[in-house]
């Protein structure tokens, strides 16, 4: 066989060859005649090689260069009734692909847009590198939205860029179906606060949490000590200083009686009555009250077989936590206001409680809320997510359960929002389906915003994405030693 003989030979396709180069020659000759692209058929023939290189890869899309990534600037859209505020980050690049996070729900903008400057020019690719240079920013509770939003936004673009999900880059899925966890409005009606929560279950929800706040007896007499320097209000949101809501539970001196306790059980029952026991059942915001009262009402809904008790005091105080965990036999949960692995470690390292519960939109993004499940992993500890906001963040904290061991439950806070699925594109809806959520293969957080309902939705006064050109100038020096 001759050299044309073979040539001809391959091209007909006479077992798994190389392509030869007559048929590549022939197909891009084809396809200059076709009129594709922006030489002409002389300069692809007898052209310099890089000429045809240029044309044979003019169609290859230039989102798919990581390495020459480029952000190029940064916005905010802020949501309203997400059921919260939430403010949706948008970082954008050279190469026309851009990444949504979200801040915490109801934390400022600006504890994002702060930030900018520090990314601009910068290549989102390089997530943890970007993390620890913009960590400083971040702190406990909202203050850690910022950092944390754009730092989801930057898996976003990496995830877009290496057209991966976002789950893939941080090591893989153990599960790309993630549980979910819901709750449902308060009644000061036993019986109703049950029939609400049954309600849950027969659309198809596996895991529930009630909130059981004090304020729903504080009307019965003699359920409670201590509660009249407070007036009415023990509103466990009320933001004026010095009130109930922004006393520390230690320092309150309020107190439960036997009678109080009994009331609240009441509660605790009525939702055993109406789901029954196969359905797990967490509870939170309980109330501003002392470790001893905390310790006798967790003693006394011992018999409901509660999954958690979640915030009984606040997180910071761990010898407290840890005496109540002690002598308690009922699990005890806390971190959604925790920034960073560092203000989880004194809790998980002396298991003051029994589950550790990253808020991803606090903690830091998705890498470092996984960093905190492996390390409560290495200690024996499980860990559910806290989140409360769009489906932008929603599926940022999936991506963080989907690639972390020893995940539990997310929590759904958008069950009575009709519209929460309208905001994005991507994925099949509804998003949430018979409790759980399901992660898919396309690339970052698998999603994109729908501008009209997007529109609809933005807090009075806002605009969609509107230009930020005040924030691109850095004036500071951020380096934190010397």
């Amino acid at each position: 066989m001759n050299a044309g003989e073979k040539n001809v030979h391959e091209e007909r396709g006479a077992g798994p060859r190389a392509r030869s180069p007559l048929r590549g020659r022939r197909d891009l000759l084809k396809a200059a005649a076709a009129g594709v692209g922006g030489l002409s058929l002389g300069a692809l023939a007898f052209g310099p090689v890089e000429e045809q290189v240029a044309f044979t890869s003019q169609k290859v899309s230039r989102a798919s260069r990581p390495s020459k990534l480029k952000i190029t600037d940064m916005r905010v859209a802020v949501l309203d009734g997400v059921p919260f505020r939430s403010p949706i980050v948008r970082i954008d690049t050279n190469q026309g692909i851009h990444g949504y996070g979200e801040v915490r729900d109801d934390a400022d903008k600006r504890y994002a847009l702060e930030l900018k400057s520090r990314l601009l020019g910068e290549n989102p690719c390089n997530v943890e590198m970007l993390f620890k240079r913009l960590k400083q920013f971040g702190g406990d509770g909202r203050r850690g939205g910022g950092v944390s939003g754009v730092e989801m936004a930057l898996w976003d673009l990496a995830g877009k860029a290496y057209e991966v999900p976002v789950y893939q880059l941080l090591g893989g899925a153990y599960r790309k179906k993630v549980r979910l966890y819901t709750d449902t409005t308060e009644s000061k009606k036993p019986e109703e606060y049950g029939k609400r929560m049954k309600e849950r279950v027969e659309k198809g929800f596996t895991f529930l949490k009630m909130d059981l706040g004090i304020e729903l007896i504080q009307k019965i007499p003699g359920t409670l000590t201590g509660a009249g320097l407070w007036g009415d209000n023990l509103e466990q949101y009320n933001d004026k200083p010095g009130s109930y809501g922004q006393t520390e539970h230690p320092f309150t001196q309020v107190q439960l009686t036997d009678k109080g306790l009994d009331e609240m059980a009441k509660f605790v029952a009525a939702v055993r009555d109406s789901v029954g026991y196969d359905i797990p059942l967490g509870m939170d915001h309980t109330g501003h009250f002392g470790v001893s009262t905390a310790i006798r009402l967790a003693k006394r809904l011992e018999e409901y077989n509660l999954a958690w008790m979640e915030d009984l005091i606040p997180w910071h105080y761990t010898d407290q936590w840890e005496e109540i965990t002690s002598k308690v036999n009922v699990p005890t949960m806390t971190g959604e206001d925790i920034y960073g692995l560092e203000g989880f470690r004194p809790l998980i390292e002396k298991e003051a409680v029994d589950l550790v519960q990253p808020d991803p939109a606090t903690a830091g993004g998705i890498l470092e809320t996984k960093k905190i499940g492996d390390y409560a992993q290495q200690h024996g500890m499980a860990m559910p997510l806290h989140y409360a906001g769009s489906p932008i963040g929603a599926m940022a904290a999936a991506h963080a359960a989907a690639a972390t061991e020893n995940f539990v439950a997310l929590e759904y806070h958008a069950a009575d929002v009709s519209w929460w699925d309208s905001l994005v594109s991507g994925m099949d809806k509804p998003l949430q389906k018979d409790g759980f959520y399901t992660l898919t293969d396309r690339p970052g957080l698998g999603l994109e915003l729908v501008e009209d309902a997007v529109k609809e939705h933005l807090e009075k006064g806002e605009k969609y994405f509107a230009p930020t050109p005040e924030w691109n100038k850095r004036t500071s020096h951020d380096r934190t030693w010397s």
